[in-house]
């Protein structure tokens, strides 16, 4: 696997995402639901910004708000960054963590085509490095 554009199609294309005037109790419990670290915050087909776990515990937990009386669109973060299907593997791990964010939804054209995490991008840089090394075993022993 060597794109962007080949993980997602293997990973599915869904996104789970909610709307920025949700309260961030919400997006939490939701988080927790799906077994995700963040969702888009969309308003229709718009990215809006991206909540995460890390958003939650940094200006909810440490400043001591309510997340129940919060709105996601004052915790999200914003501008959300971005890449295009076409992305390797590689450009994708490189840009995650420059910006040091772990989550990059992917957009094609003004459209939203999926979301990748960091986990994501370890997954695959795994299975390509263990495909390579069954590749050389095999040949070695031969």
């Amino acid at each position: 696997m060597s794109t962007v554009q080949q993980l997602i199609a293997m990973k599915g294309r869904h996104v789970h995402s909610i709307g920025p005037q949700a309260v961030v109790y919400d997006a939490v419990a939701q988080m927790a639901t799906h077994g995700v670290g963040a969702l888009l915050v969309m308003d229709g087909e718009q990215i809006l910004g991206v909540v995460s776990e890390r958003d939650y515990a940094r200006k909810i937990v440490l400043r001591g708000r309510s997340s129940h009386a919060t709105e996601v669109r004052e915790i999200m973060s914003s501008p959300v960054i971005t890449g295009r299907p076409s992305l390797s593997i590689e450009e994708a791990m490189a840009i995650m963590s420059q910006r040091r964010i772990r989550h990059l939804p992917i957009v094609d054209e003004g459209r939203l085509c999926g979301l990748v995490s960091v986990g994501d991008l370890v997954k695959a840089i795994i299975a390509d490095q263990q495909f390579v090394i069954a590749q050389l075993e095999q040949y070695i022993h031969r």
